[in-house]
């Protein structure tokens, strides 16, 4: 199996300019044997649709731009904004447009919310949290993330500041904490959540979703 993944960006601690994935993603999926197709530019993007089973749309320190849920900013919008936001909208385009499986994670969910029409809170207080720390999730029955824990509500972590406001149509909330924030979404061929798995080593979460794309049993 081959996974799309968003690549991010960031600066070195020289101060030079990167690309990157975050390591955990490397070692949950290679043990999964699945490789990861990491893309940071619109170049020959059909060809990456085809060759790839599924996208993930990872976490990044850049905001979506609000101009794209027809709010002004109220900060500075950083220099590589327009261009990451550009890359995941064309990307869960094209995924999306012949049905293949998008996760979203952290910024996915909110790129993958704006792009289908929804908004978004520019600032919210109390879920910037430390990575070790966690707080309270409640899951939707019938939901992807409900069959794959087999339990109603869990402990994740929290590193955000944004999150979803207006919920876009045809998604359904699949997840929400005990404050109210959406924390989970899905629709048909979609799943998204604004916590990061990856920093929890949740095998059992993506496991899952691998297993959903290869239809396996679980």
């Amino acid at each position: 199996m081959i996974l799309a993944i968003t690549e991010r960006y960031g600066l070195s601690e020289k101060g030079t300019e990167k690309y990157y994935i975050d390591k955990e993603f490397k070692d949950i999926f290679e043990k999964l044997n699945v490789l990861l197709f990491p893309v940071s530019s619109l170049t020959n993007l059909e060809e990456v649709v085809d060759i790839c089973d599924g996208l993930i749309v990872i976490g990044s320190a850049i905001d979506v731009n609000p101009k794209n849920y027809g709010e002004q900013p109220i900060k500075e919008i950083h220099k590589k904004t327009e261009e990451i936001d550009t890359l995941d909208f064309a990307m869960v385009k094209k995924f999306n447009d012949v049905n293949k499986p998008i996760l979203g994670i952290c910024r996915g969910i909110q790129a993958i919310n704006v792009f289908f029409g929804g908004s978004l809170y520019q600032d919210i207080p109390n879920h910037k949290l430390p990575r070790n720390e966690r707080h309270n999730v409640k899951f939707e029955k019938h939901s992807f993330l409900y069959d794959c824990y087999k339990t109603e509500q869990m402990q994740i972590n929290s590193l955000h500041h944004q999150a979803i406001k207006t919920v876009a149509k045809g998604f359904k909330v699949v997840a929400k904490s005990d404050d109210g924030i959406v924390e989970g979404i899905e629709n048909k061929n979609i799943i998204a959540v604004q916590w990061h798995p990856e920093y929890m080593n949740d095998m059992k979460f993506f496991k899952y979703f691998v297993n959903k794309i290869s239809n396996k049993d679980h």
